[in-house]
């Protein structure tokens, strides 16, 4: 008795739902990616073996190759605050546009006589002032660094201790160094914070890769 043959046909494959899945992730990503905050200068971090991550909710002192201390705060409500306590204390006006402009930007690098002119300016201009600036003063007789990590420091506990935040995520403290960095400079940034009894802080370096044989 001879075999019954089946007809064969194509399979079909319904790919719609492939396709709202693709565009369900590309959505999730899109709304919950972070975009790289432009640093005012480049940095080189030394190389270690740790693989510690630093949190995002950070007070920053970046050090250039030339000694230069930059700052910078998370949340854009704290650095208000602390843009209008470093202004009475320097005695310089800040406008309303000038305390939004400064809540939303990166790290900076400028005296305080220069800081009004930095937050007008477009990013080419603050570029320039980045490339020629000598820096957040940090000498004994003009520190203006110290000022910038107090008054900031001090906001940011208020801040987190209004809002009930859990100690794990409470800001921490980061010193970014270029590889190149005079000692003394990163030791002056140091002391600076030990002279305000912050003595817990983190150093950010870059993860070290194994050498190809």
């Amino acid at each position: 008795m001879g075999k019954i043959k089946i007809p064969k046909s194509a399979p079909s494959l319904d790919m719609t739902p492939m396709v709202d899945l693709a565009f369900l992730l590309v959505t999730f990503f899109m709304l919950t990616a972070k975009f790289r905050v432009n640093e005012a200068v480049p940095i080189l971090p030394p190389s270690s073996h740790s693989e510690k991550i630093l949190p995002e909710n950070t007070l920053q002192v970046t050090i250039d190759t030339a000694g230069r201390a930059f700052f910078s705060l998370d949340g854009q409500e704290v650095r208000r605050k602390l843009l209008a306590e470093m202004g009475d204390k320097y005695k310089i006006k800040f406008t309303e546009v000038d305390a939004k402009r400064f809540s939303v930007m990166s790290e900076f690098g400028v005296p305080m006589a220069q800081l009004a002119e930095y937050i007008k300016g477009g990013e080419k201009e603050r570029g320039v002032l980045d490339k020629t600036s000598t820096g957040i003063p940090i000498d004994s007789v003009n520190n203006q660094l110290g000022d910038w990590i107090a008054f900031g420091w001090n906001e940011k506990q208020i801040d987190q201790q209004t809002k009930k935040m859990p100690k794990e995520s409470w800001c921490r403290i980061a010193i970014k160094a270029d590889g190149q960095t005079n000692y003394k400079a990163v030791k002056r940034v140091i002391q600076i914070f030990q002279d305000r009894n912050l003595n817990s802080f983190n150093l950010i370096t870059e993860m070290e890769t194994e050498a190809t044989k």
